[in-house]
């Protein structure tokens, strides 16, 4: 259980890397220029406690209150739109202030302290409602569990892991955006215009979510950059995550190479087709693609499939679509409907929101691909992203065994993963690829020197460090090397003692510049027009800093 745990937080802290999470950053900046001290507390604190509530009671709440869930997200919607006008219209800015102050002069408790955490609490609820994350298998098996109705201490343990690993960089946003108004005094002079400019880009952000236009949004940002996120849910995809997920949150026995193809099973509305069976289907190719509407990663495989299905539904291949919802709301028939619609999807589509076609599969993962032979027999299986042509050459191999004339070009982009080098922890808790010979010692100042060869993957420091469990504080003039694989590389960074400090960045023995560390959040270290092989050195040139964590991608 503590590995799911473990990775389940890992994946939360790289989702604010992932493309699902700028529809509501804007909400996230304005954090950062509004309310009290304690306002970004409230933030984390309520969307912890909302997503994590949501994520595994809602399917609960809808069936015991009988409450739509599409309304519980216009309410949240409501509270984001409500905001914006409170920073937008002065007079709405000071009823709001009146009503919290006679709120906390009721409680008793202190109108600087409370007035910021009270806010942000209601803020974070609504975020932590509205948001759809993108997810790997081990948040995947989590909300199957949920919406079945099957919650169990590993399954909250999971979820609340996940939303503190996604709070972390949310925080460390409005805490750093917080140091830069206090550092720069033109900030400061114009924080009025400041408000007025975020509570407009929260309408905005209202008015999108309840048109559906943060879909829409999410694909131009796809289609537009379509490496954007790509190996960020690979962190999960390991064997040791699916023996604990196999153990932990058992499915069903279908769905393996080999064996012969579940049935799809009856009881979900259809779109763009009669109610179909595999049974019906023999002697024909099946692909059973499952996918949710919400799912940034199964939205970037949906052209290929509809690409398919244009090219081979003549030739004897048929796709089934089978639409397992991440969140409640995703059961509703009609925005099932309008997203098939946005997406331009013909083929068939059938809903599957009890899970049960999922669990025939013993599927774990959003998107998956069953490639099923003329004989019902699951030949293969594809789980995310990725292999596209590879994929199709295996449906045009099971078409011409089926007998089928096939002679089409495969003409699918290749969109290779960015990054082979995992996110890397520089504290001893959690660090792996350390390779300065010296060995860490823990909780104690050090000196540590370079390895003649540094093999990929892996880092080394030299000059005085201490290393702590969750960080490592260089000593002034301490250096640290990396060898890694990536287009682009981030470093999470914090000035210590309120003190700024200058990183000089070196990439393949040829100096880059220097940053300046100012504040506690994420930092661009490299960014580059192709992913390489490169060996990246940081010179602490002042010290005052404590380095957490490499993120690559």
């Amino acid at each position: 259980m503590s590995i799911l745990v473990f990775f389940a937080f890992l994946a939360g802290i790289v989702t604010v890397l992932s493309p699902c999470i700028l529809p509501v950053l804007p909400i996230v900046l304005s954090s950062a220029t509004v309310g009290g001290k304690r306002y970004p507390l409230g933030i984390v604190s309520g969307f912890i406690l909302s997503f994590s509530f949501f994520t595994l009671f809602l399917t609960r709440l809808v069936s015991w209150l009988g409450i739509s869930a599409n309304g519980l997200r216009y309410f949240s919607m409501a509270v984001i739109l409500t905001f914006g006008l409170v920073l937008v219209v002065p007079q709405l800015k000071k009823l709001y202030q009146d009503l919290i102050s006679k709120l906390t002069s009721k409680a008793g408790k202190s109108k600087t302290k409370s007035t910021g955490y009270l806010g942000g609490l209601l803020v974070g609820a609504s975020l932590g409602l509205i948001w759809t994350p993108c997810v790997g298998p081990i948040l995947a098996s989590v909300i199957a569990l949920a919406l079945t109705g099957s919650v169990d201490g590993t399954a909250i343990l999971v979820t609340v892991a996940y939303a503190v690993g996604t709070a972390i960089p949310m925080l460390l946003i409005m805490l750093g955006g917080r140091a830069l108004l206090n550092r720069v005094p033109w900030l400061l002079n114009h924080l009025e215009s400041i408000h007025k400019f975020f509570g407009v880009l929260l309408i905005i952000i209202a008015i999108a979510l309840a048109f559906n236009l943060d879909r829409k949004f999410q694909t131009f940002i796809l289609e537009a950059f379509p490496n954007y996120g790509t190996a960020l849910t690979q962190i999960e995809d390991n064997e040791i995550v699916k023996n604990q997920l196999t153990q932990k949150m058992p499915a069903g026995e279908g769905g393996s190479d080999g064996s012969l193809a579940p049935e799809i099973i009856p009881g979900g509305e259809w779109f763009n087709s009669e109610p179909l069976t595999l049974e019906q289907l023999k002697g024909k190719v099946v692909l059973v693609d499952f996918w949710t509407y919400t799912c940034i990663n199964c939205i970037r495989t949906l052209p290929y499939i509809q690409s398919w299905h244009e090219k081979y539904s003549d030739s004897g291949l048929v796709i089934i679509g089978v639409h397992t919802p991440e969140f409640e709301f995703e059961k509703d028939a009609g925005n099932v409907a309008k997203a098939i619609e946005d997406f331009g999807l013909t083929y068939p589509v059938v809903q599957d929101n009890d899970y049960k076609t999922w669990r025939a599969y013993n599927n774990h993962y959003w998107p998956a691909k069953y490639f099923i032979d003329r004989n019902g027999i699951v030949r293969s299986s594809h789980f995310g992203e990725g292999d596209y042509d590879e994929s199709e050459k295996f449906i045009q191999e099971l078409l011409k065994e089926a007998g089928y004339d096939v002679n089409a070009s495969i003409d699918n982009p290749n969109y290779a993963i960015e990054s082979a080098t995992p996110e890397t922890y520089l504290g001893s808790a959690r660090t792996e690829g350390f390779a300065s010979p010296e060995g860490i010692e823990k909780d104690a100042v050090a000196t540590y020197s370079f390895p003649e060869e540094l093999s990929l993957n892996n880092y080394a420091l030299e000059g005085d460090w201490l290393v702590a469990d969750e960080n490592s504080f260089p000593g002034e003039g301490a250096k640290l090397r990396f060898r890694y694989k990536s287009k682009n590389v981030f470093l999470v960074m914090n000035p210590t003692e309120s003190k700024s400090a200058r990183v000089e960045i070196f990439l393949d023995g040829k100096s880059q510049g220097t940053i300046t560390v100012d504040s506690d959040r994420l930092y661009d270290i490299v960014k580059l027009q192709e992913a390489g092989e490169h060996l990246l050195e940081l010179r602490f040139l002042d010290g005052n800093v404590e380095v957490y964590a490499f993120t690559f991608g």
